[in-house]
């Protein structure tokens, strides 16, 4: 096998993982329309790909180990879903996925405090360009602070930091818990992303549930997102672990890309001048952050861990935290 197949095919999967991160939102829009609520829609299609693991990589089961931070990992994977899913139906999903991607900001901050990660002067300034890049997409000068427009907003926000705890939490359960296979955690954050869809929907009314003909429509696409998103989920490990996590990271940013695509094509939302420069402001805080904190060989050569939490974080963070979305 050449070096150019080696790395070729890796970064393919990583890249075809990041479009259908980019895309996802819509079917899960349609089934909205279909008369599914978001949180129903998040628990729902949760499931349906963690059972879609579990009965793939049934063998792991036995890797699974009981830890108190397996619950906080379920409880952050549901908030990162739950903010994504139901932001991206009922907002402008570029601007909902902006808001998303600030998660790097959040990361440097539970890092610290939770793994006891060092925060340098440069994770700190490239947290600030990154919430000033936030700013500036939601300034207006009629509209007072800079703050989210609406729930849906607020949702993506939420998500992102959903998603920058499940990134920590991916992480201390990797350390607390070596022996557990990577897709166990996986199903861990799928169900607890589905059981905490299914607590939220309690409280969000589905005025019209579907029936009939629309609700084998439902079935159909619940199953099919659910084994999609599984599938894409353990396409991307592949990538991840055959890829180096900076140049992984760029990869994935074409998320973004194929987003503010399809956001055109199907949603005929445009982005404006003030979401093209702060989303320019936080791309680059996340491509710098890929830089700063690449990894670096350990100084005593022995082998340990080494670089900043991103570095260490985004492999395994990636294979569990975006396992839904």
């Amino acid at each position: 096998m050449t070096a150019v197949t080696r790395t070729g095919w890796p970064a393919l999967a990583i890249l075809v993982g990041a479009s259908v991160w980019g895309i996802v939102w819509y079917p899960l829009r349609i089934v909205a329309a279909l008369g599914v609520s978001g949180t129903a829609a998040s628990a729902l299609t949760s499931a349906a790909g963690c059972l879609f693991v579990l009965a793939l990589r049934w063998r792991s089961i036995r890797t699974m180990r009981w830890h108190r931070v397996l619950p906080l990992l379920g409880l952050a994977a549901g908030v990162n879903n739950l903010g994504f899913v139901w932001g991206s139906i009922h907002g402008e999903v570029m601007r909902v996925l902006l808001l998303f991607y600030l998660a790097p900001a959040w990361t440097a901050l539970f890092a610290h405090f939770i793994l006891r990660e060092r925060l340098t002067w440069s994770g700190a300034a490239l947290a600030a360009l990154s919430l000033a890049g936030a700013v500036l997409m939601l300034w207006s000068p009629h509209a007072g602070l800079p703050l989210p427009a609406d729930a849906a907003e607020w949702a993506g926000l939420a998500g992102g930091m959903g998603f920058a705890m499940s990134n920590v939490l991916v992480l201390k359960t990797a350390r607390v818990l070596p022996d557990m296979k990577p897709e166990m955690r996986t199903a861990i954050v799928f169900g607890g992303a589905a059981l905490s869809g299914a607590f939220a929907a309690c409280f969000e009314p589905m005025p019209a549930p579907p029936v009939g003909p629309a609700l084998v429509h439902v079935v159909w696409l619940v199953v099919v997102l659910g084994i999609a998103l599984g599938a894409n989920n353990m396409l991307v490990q592949f990538g991840l672990a055959r890829v180096p996590a900076n140049r992984a990271s760029i990869i994935m940013l074409f998320e973004l890309v194929v987003t503010a695509l399809t956001a055109w094509l199907f949603a005929g939302e445009v982005p404006g001048l003030h979401e093209w420069a702060g989303g320019g402001c936080i791309v680059l805080a996340s491509l710098l952050s890929n830089w700063v904190h690449r990894v670096r060989p350990p100084r005593g050569g022995d082998g340990g861990d080494c670089g900043g939490p991103a570095s260490r974080g985004t492999a395994d963070a990636r294979d569990g935290a975006r396992a839904m979305v």
